[in-house]
């Protein structure tokens, strides 16, 4: 039994004619019937009564059609299943990750991912918000981790991941490394590091400024990397989000007085039609357990 077969089958049940059938089939009438006597020869009875043109289906005829419909129809999904197979595996996934996110976390869904769609390639980009956002427009990503502060408007989709709160980074054998929690105003007139590419580093300059807290940048950078290996070498603390500090040494204290935190979200832009690589990633990011 062979799958053009029942699918002639099938339309010729459905018409009560072996012309109409091969039109819909796109095939020439004598190849249809022909398929179709093959069809009940490898069953060993006849499913229809044949009176010269006109057609009817036998007994038999009428309890194989809903099971040759169902052996179609099982048969159409495994195509579709092969197919989305063939497409996830030739698109890749491209993701946008903001600098400021932590390794770990990307890592993590990256796992994740892996495990459930394996051979999957992601091609990640870092980057600003903005810069982020405007790959979106142009189509360059699929999709970005980011934290959008006061939205992005209606021009793109966001969806809360996860929040995290900033720590004050301290270099080693700093005085407040004995306290448990770091107020702001501990920290005023202290060395500082300063992260020239936080998305917060503005409201929290500006947190500093109405707390009367006055911080000295001995040091600025826009990587992170930097940023840590100069609180390691005592130039300073710095302001992190908790999940963003990687190295193995540090030392980290909640920020209290106030408490700053942010959320990383996911953004994708409405109404763009994810590819089958993309939509299996989304539910990944979705279904994560990011806590």
């Amino acid at each position: 039994m062979e799958m053009h077969q029942v699918r002639y089958f099938l339309a010729a049940a459905k018409s009560l004619s072996f012309t109409r059938a091969a039109e819909a089939c796109h095939v020439s009438q004598p190849a249809l019937t022909t398929a179709i006597k093959k069809l009940e020869a490898d069953l060993g009875t006849p499913l229809f009564h044949r009176d010269g043109r006109q057609i009817l289906l036998t007994e038999f005829g009428r309890r194989m059609q809903p099971h040759l419909t169902q052996l179609l129809e099982q048969a159409k999904a495994a195509e579709n299943v092969a197919k989305d197979f063939r497409l996830l595996n030739q698109v890749p996934v491209r993701l946008g990750v903001m600098s400021t996110i932590g390794p770990m976390r990307v890592a993590a869904v990256l796992a994740s991912f892996e495990h459930r769609s394996p051979g999957v390639e992601v091609a990640v980009r870092d980057g600003s918000p903005e810069a982020l956002a405007a790959q979106l427009d142009a189509d360059e990503l699929d999709l970005a981790m980011l934290n959008p502060l006061d939205g992005l408007g209606e021009t793109y989709r966001s969806e809360p991941l996860y929040r995290e709160r900033y720590v004050v980074l301290l270099p080693p054998e700093h005085p407040l490394r004995e306290r448990n929690v770091v107020g702001l105003r501990d920290l005023s007139e202290q060395a500082y590091v300063d992260r020239l590419s936080c998305e917060m580093r503005d409201m929290v300059m500006g947190i500093c400024a109405d707390m009367g807290v006055t911080l000295y940048a001995r040091f600025r950078s826009a990587r992170e990397d930097w940023v840590q290996a100069m609180v390691m070498a005592k130039i300073g603390f710095a302001f992190m989000p908790e999940y963003s500090v990687t190295h193995p040494d540090s030392v980290r204290r909640p920020l209290i007085d106030p408490v700053v935190e942010r959320t990383i979200s996911l953004v994708t832009v409405p109404g763009r039609k994810h590819s089958p690589a993309v939509a299996a990633f989304v539910k990944t990011m979705r279904t994560q357990r990011w806590d």
